[in-house]
């Protein structure tokens, strides 16, 4: 995989979101990305990022545009340095949720998105990496 560009963004109030959400559509329209995929990274990332925000205090994000066997593609990292999540498996459950929502948050954003990882330690954080290809891989 090669990264052709970088950059970061920190989120530390609800007007960043407006900014990064953004800045998401400027690299994935870059690229080539069709307005369905452009809305479901959009959606997968709204949703991770207003998590860093809630539950973790804000953040910083890394958005790169990468490459894979010449398929452009957007990764998106989120990391914070909140609480953590105590059990990562349950909260990657449909329905479960530690706030007051409908717990679809991370499994829905991982539905939408190509590669999804999480990782995440009670008392030091959680980073949320995401990965969008051009053509939906």
């Amino acid at each position: 995989m090669i990264v052709l560009s970088k950059e970061k963004l920190p989120i530390q109030k609800e007007q960043d979101v407006v900014l990064f959400r953004n800045r998401i559509k400027e690299l994935a329209t870059k690229i080539g990305m069709s307005l369905v995929n452009q809305t479901k990274l959009i959606t997968a990332a709204s949703e991770l990022v207003r998590n860093m925000l809630r539950y973790g205090g804000g953040g910083i994000t890394h958005l790169e545009i990468i490459s894979k066997s010449s398929i452009p593609g957007v990764r998106l990292v989120f990391i914070d340095e909140g609480p953590g999540i105590k059990d990562v498996t349950l909260a990657m459950k449909d329905g479960y949720s530690t706030g007051k929502s409908l717990g679809l948050g991370l499994p829905g954003a991982k539905r939408l998105v190509n590669e999804f990882d999480i990782k995440s330690e009670p008392g030091k954080g959680t980073t949320v990496t995401i990965i969008r290809w051009k053509n939906g891989l």
